[in-house]
């Protein structure tokens, strides 16, 4: 199979524990380029936290926010934003809880909490500036992704909210919470049918649980050797970790690139 086009995380997959990009996966998404195979950016991150990653490798498309995003050849291609009647039960229940948030709009982000140490923790963990504070800026704006902060034997508390979002942790004191069913792989079929693709056309890496459903869509999913060990099961090939030339010899097991 000659994959068209090939989606790829960033933490943990374009960049290692030190957010750096290491200096073969450069090359390696260069000669792919070279061989006139899309590289597209696949995250969690919103548009705003990804600018300088994306130019250092030249990349124009993405999909961020979990798929809720997608933006190809710098122009917006498909938003999904989270409703306000649903993000107002979010909001109430995080209140209630003593839980700080943290909305995700097009352009800007913003805390609903003034330093909260979580919020700190979990941003700084992404090495990107801290959102600002604003706990009504859900109201006036679209609103694409939200960071609740809980710690994991907290997740019982918003049961009731499983209804309406999908949650995914990310870090010790965060989860992404995401329209009901949202996912990377839903922005990326949406990128897809702009580009006349079907999924087999189309490759992915990923090493983080908000991956599953796109190493699962695509015709051949890679988990990086140092992914989460649930995502392993979801992936057509495990290759080696960030920092050992993992981005290429997993597009090297695809046939997309040699040795």
């Amino acid at each position: 199979m000659s994959y068209k086009i090939v989606f790829f995380d960033i933490d943990g997959t374009l960049v290692n524990e030190a957010k750096e990009i290491p200096a073969d996966t450069i090359k390696a998404i260069n000669e792919l380029k070279d061989k006139g195979i899309e590289p597209v950016i696949a995250t969690g991150r919103a548009p705003y936290f990804i600018k300088p990653l994306a130019e250092t490798l030249g990349i124009e498309s993405y999909v961020c926010m979990n798929g809720a995003y997608v933006v190809y050849k710098g122009q917006p291609l498909y938003k999904r934003e989270i409703g306000k009647d649903a993000l107002e039960m979010l909001v109430a229940l995080a209140a209630q809880n003593d839980h700080s948030l943290v909305f995700e709009g097009e352009h800007q982000y913003f805390t609903d909490r003034d330093n909260h140490p979580f919020v700190t923790e979990s941003v700084q963990s992404l090495k990107i500036e801290l959102p600002g504070f604003d706990p009504e800026f859900w109201r006036g704006n679209e609103i694409f992704q939200v960071f609740l902060h809980c710690e994991g034997r907290d997740e019982h508390l918003y049961e009731s909210l499983k209804s309406e979002f999908t949650l995914i942790r990310w870090h010790p004191q965060a989860m992404d919470v995401l329209p009901l069913g949202g996912s990377k792989a839903q922005g990326i079929a949406a990128l897809l049918d702009k580009l006349g693709y079907v999924a087999d056309d189309a490759a992915a890496f990923g090493d983080g649980l908000n991956d599953k459903e796109m190493l699962e869509y695509v015709g051949f999913g890679v988990a990086m050797g140092n992914s989460h060990p649930e995502l392993l099961p979801f992936a057509n090939f495990v290759t080696t970790h960030v920092d050992e030339k993992g981005i290429r010899n997993g597009l090297i097991e695809a046939g997309l690139l040699t040795v």
